[in-house]
């Protein structure tokens, strides 16, 4: 990995857009789901308890999609959390479908990105979204519309910031060209370090690299047996830079309360 040109803070706080600090370890809510990510969980009331448990922690950066469920994230978000505390930043993305089990498929007509704000804002509860990616770049329409659409909700005041995920740094740049970009969410883990180039633009741009899959889908949780894998794995990604914010996911309260744990560690 290359060397990033600011220092890498232990822990600590970041402030999306400048303007909207959180704790750089929060919380993803993809596993809150069902088998494959589809559906309900099994125990909807400890979703609710897990989610509520990690705000009390201090994760307040959490990290959801309308795709996860589908909309069943969303859903448990608001029924946990709703009314919402003052300093707590609420994440979501649009512009995936679902058609079943670990299928997943991009659609970023303008119109259909419209549709998922407005449906994440009755959903979540909220007259504004935080911060608010472009899930995944659809192929067969043109960048252009897709990004110019997130635009269009951020004047109208319904997106406070706009995000991309899993992209390069080339489109970064050619979204900046139409919209203030505040967030890049792309892979990195000890296992997978995904893109150097894209941490190393974020750190230089101050832009927030929100990792997911940092414990890399659970199989650094337990690595060589060593029940401080993960705090490890943690803390190595909040060294490599002080933009980077994990989102690990998790449905252990003990697990929880280690990841939540990782920066004072």
């Amino acid at each position: 990995m290359s060397i990033t040109t600011l220092p890498a803070e232990a822990s600590g706080t970041f402030s999306i857009g400048g303007d909207l600090p959180v704790n750089r370890i929060g919380y993803g809510t993809m596993q809150l789901t069902g088998a494959g990510h589809w559906g309900s969980p099994a125990d909807a009331d400890k979703a609710r308890q897990l989610l509520r448990h990690a705000v009390d922690l201090g994760c307040n950066h959490i990290d959801t999609a309308d795709a996860y469920g589908p909309t069943t994230a969303e859903h448990l978000i608001r029924q946990a959390l709703h009314p919402y505390r003052y300093e707590l930043v609420i994440a979501t993305k649009g512009g995936m479908t679902r058609q079943g089990p670990n299928q997943w498929a991009p659609v970023g007509r303008p119109e259909y990105l419209r549709q998922c704000v407005e449906m994440s804002l009755r959903r979540l509860q909220l007259d504004r979204i935080d911060l608010y990616y472009l899930h995944r770049i659809d192929p067969r329409v043109p960048f252009e519309d897709q990004i110019g659409a997130l635009d269009d909700l951020r004047r109208q005041g319904k997106i406070r910031y706009v995000g991309l995920s899993k992209v390069t740094v080339a489109q970064i740049e050619a979204a900046r060209k139409i919209t203030p970009i505040a967030a890049v969410q792309n892979r990195f883990n000890l296992l997978d370090e995904g893109d150097d180039a894209v941490l190393d633009y974020c750190t230089e741009t101050r832009t927030a690299f929100v990792a997911y899959a940092p414990l890399a889908a659970g199989a650094l949780v337990n690595e060589r047996g060593n029940p401080d894998a993960a705090t490890h794995s943690i803390k190595w990604l909040l060294d490599q830079s002080p933009v980077v914010l994990p989102i690990p996911g998790t449905t252990s309260l003990a697990h929880l309360t280690q990841n939540a744990a990782a920066a004072s560690g």
